[in-house]
């Protein structure tokens, strides 16, 4: 047996964290929401354990909790690592806030992250690292979808920034019913998938 340690680099050391302990006493808020949603999945397996409840596993309630937590660690990463942006190509930074943005829209619909629907929509994601020179709505060597998501993205990043967030703000109260977010993922499937898709055509009300 050998014991393995990880030791912090001697640069950017404070950008992250090496046990649960270390990473409670630096950002407890954010893992207390990993702690909720963990324990919702062992309760509800506990539950189903003993006989004769039923189970008590809710999809929407458990990707409230993953989707809460996931959203959380981005807001909480994006900050730390935007001076970091600067070695990146700018159409790669400008991705990566876009995409950050859209997490958060996403989060909203309690979208499902099984394996199948994660594989079917990284299809319209970009398949490489942007570079200079890749210029939206028409990056060489990306399908139709692919540019069309991208420029979504960046649409909506934008018009998030000029409402000061009261776009997202909107789109979360919009969301708050699962009848919503079942339109919601709906909504965000067609902007992937259909050729013929608009985003233009839509507003969040």
């Amino acid at each position: 047996q050998y014991e393995v340690e990880m030791l912090p680099p001697e640069d950017q050391r404070d950008d992250f964290c090496y046990s649960v302990g270390d990473c409670r006493s630096r950002i407890p808020k954010l893992m207390d929401e990993w702690k909720a949603y963990f324990e919702y999945l062992l309760s509800a397996e506990q539950k189903t354990m003993n006989p004769p409840k039923s189970s008590s596993f809710v999809l929407d309630d458990a990707l409230h909790h993953m989707w809460k937590a996931h959203v959380a660690s981005i807001a909480y990463a994006l900050p730390k690592f935007r001076d970091s942006l600067k070695y990146l190509a700018d159409p790669e930074a400008n991705f990566g806030k876009d995409w950050a943005n859209g997490v958060d829209f996403i989060a909203a619909t309690h979208f499902s992250t099984d394996l199948q629907t994660t594989n079917n929509f990284q299809a319209f994601l970009p398949q490489r690292m942007l570079v200079e020179g890749d210029v939206l709505p028409s990056i060489s060597g990306f399908s139709s979808q692919q540019n069309r998501v991208l420029l979504s993205l960046r649409d909506l990043n934008k018009a998030n920034q000029l409402t000061g967030g009261l776009l997202l703000k909107g789109w979360q109260k919009a969301m708050s019913t699962e009848a919503a977010r079942k339109i919601g993922r709906k909504l965000i499937e067609d902007l992937a998938s259909s050729p013929s898709f608009d985003h233009w055509e839509y507003t969040v009300i």
